[in-house]
């Protein structure tokens, strides 16, 4: 196997594939990258037996073949590279392995491509096409709030609920959750729910790109599509907890701050708040808000008062810094809606501002103040 390419271009796509390859595994040949070389088109495939990620590249080939590359080794050696063309030479019986540059030589052993597990064929029963923009978003504004417990894996996905041109992805880890609804998106032969793992998306995250982005699925596994980089993970086959019982229907109070401030100012008095609770207390009365902060173990108070639109009763409500942070900082408005009823029950967070064809809920769970 050989073939001629650019640092750069074989680093680009090595970082698509190489998220998915396990550090330490049961079995050694997940932690190699298989080069699969046929006339100038060189695929790059790895695996952990759950995700899969392939990708493309055109090179100068020399002479077909395929064979496994230590990963780490591979992306160590490419990262430390300047722009340099790289002649790649595999021996196919020995697995021996040369990168020739212009200044330097360097050697490695891969394995044999036929130790390395197949690539799910996948036949798609149903698929649905978002831009890149959409797509990226909607990643970046719900895996924060995934679940890692894997006592409960059905929250360590994100939910799909695709029907014809409207979807709805949901993420929850029983503190806070984030709901996002889409409107007229390109109708899709899609009816069904799906929950896809968080590190599939991470990956997905990593290639999306701008213009047509492919979802497909059939009964096991879910197909992220997006130019030469393809990426097939199984599906979470648990059933979804039933996140609508904990949203709130009547919430009347309705406080309108900005966002930047109010995120500003709880990161700041969470500075002194409890390093077991990072509880911070929440008053608003009219047209105002406190953020107060207290550590009663080792002392040290902070609080601060913002402005607001606010013109309810009286009310203070205790929150995790951790968890409103967060919520907060995927929030992209200028000015976010609480919408608050008892000191005991969930608050929602909107932004004041929707874009078209989008509706964004967030949730975010109450913590019971110290007295």
């Amino acid at each position: 196997m050989k073939f001629t390419v650019g640092s750069l271009d074989l680093q680009r796509v090595l970082t698509k594939v190489s998220g998915v390859v396990p550090t330490k595994s049961t079995l050694p040949i997940l932690e190699n990258i298989l080069f699969s070389l046929s006339k100038n088109t060189l695929k790059l495939a790895a695996t952990d037996l759950e995700v899969s990620v392939t990708a493309t590249l055109e090179v100068k080939g020399t002479e077909d073949g395929t064979v496994a590359v230590p990963a780490k080794r591979m992306m160590d050696t490419i990262r430390a590279l300047p722009e340099v063309q790289i002649i790649f030479h595999a021996e196919t019986s020995s697995q021996k392995i040369k990168m020739i540059t212009d200044s330097g030589e360097y050697g490695l052993v891969g394995e044999s491509s036929e130790e390395f597990p197949a690539i799910p064929q996948f036949k798609a029963e149903d698929e649905i096409v978002l831009d890149g923009k959409t797509l990226s978003a909607m990643i970046g504004r719900t895996l924060f709030s995934v679940s890692t417990d894997e006592l409960r894996p059905a929250m360590t996905g994100v939910l799909f609920q695709i029907k014809g041109g409207d979807m709805r992805v949901v993420a929850t880890d029983g503190h806070r959750l984030v709901r996002i609804n889409y409107s007229n998106l390109t109708p899709a032969r899609i009816k069904k729910d799906i929950i896809v793992p968080a590190k599939a998306l991470h990956l997905v995250s990593r290639s999306v790109q701008e213009g047509n982005n492919t979802i497909s699925v059939d009964n096991t596994h879910v197909q992220f599509s997006f130019g030469s980089t393809t990426l097939i993970s199984r599906l979470i086959q648990e059933n979804y907890p039933n996140y609508e019982s904990v949203i709130p229907l009547d919430n009347d109070k309705k406080l309108t701050i900005s966002r930047d401030l109010l995120l500003a100012s709880v990161r700041r008095v969470s500075l002194y708040s409890s390093s077991t609770t990072h509880q911070v207390r929440l008053t608003v009365k009219k047209n105002e808000l406190r953020a107060a902060a207290e550590d009663v173990d080792f002392g040290g108070e902070a609080k601060e008062k913002i402005p607001c639109q606010y013109d309810g009763d009286e009310m203070e409500i205790g929150f995790n810094s951790t968890y409103l942070i967060d919520i907060l900082s995927h929030a992209e408005s200028e000015d976010v809606v609480f919408k608050l009823s008892t000191p005991v029950r969930a608050a929602i967070i909107t932004p004041h501002v929707s874009s078209e064809g989008e509706e964004v809920l967030m949730l975010v769970m109450p913590m019971r103040l110290n007295n």
